[in-house]
């Protein structure tokens, strides 16, 4: 059983993560939103592979970032369920292997590969193209999560972002 310092440490480290993502998107705006995006908060999703706490503070990140959207209540709503899914998909694939790499390409590939919810909820509210706007989402997804796959790799070298 979990003692209370170490659900303490589990609350803090989510607030932490869902926080973080909030900054990182508000403070890039112009790139956080849109069919043309390169959301850099996403690459903090590569984090459900390690403890699924995070998808829960992740999720709770977009949900609070999203406030700031132009879709308004729709992306508050859908987005946060597609960082839900996007997340969830990543943590159960990456259960499969021990290797840090491998659970690090499971989330970028099922994260750049879930875009389409993004891709589908700008199509019926913005009325863009749904497979040009799941192309450039999908390349903004993977670029960020590359980015972060790379970051988390390098730290999870020295720490251990399980605990």
């Amino acid at each position: 059983m979990e003692n209370t310092h170490e659900r303490t440490v589990g609350l803090l480290k989510s607030g932490l993560i869902a926080a973080l993502y909030v900054v990182i998107t508000v403070a890039l705006i112009p790139w956080s939103f849109g069919p043309v995006q390169l959301r850099l908060a996403e690459m903090l999703n590569n984090l459900a592979v390690f403890n699924k706490r995070y998808i829960w503070a992740l999720t709770l990140g977009c949900l609070i970032a999203n406030l700031w959207s132009s879709l308004g209540v729709v992306d508050v709503v859908f987005g946060s369920l597609g960082t839900l899914m996007m997340t969830g998909v990543s943590y159960l694939l990456s259960r499969y292997t021990d290797s840090v790499p491998r659970k690090l390409v499971i989330s970028v590939i099922s994260c750049t590969v879930l875009t389409w919810s993004v891709a589908l909820e700008l199509f019926f509210v913005s009325h863009v193209p749904f497979w040009a706007t799941y192309l450039s989402v999908a390349i903004g997804e993977l670029i960020s999560m590359v980015i972060g796959a790379v970051v988390f790799w390098l730290i999870s070298l020295r720490i251990d972002l399980t605990k």
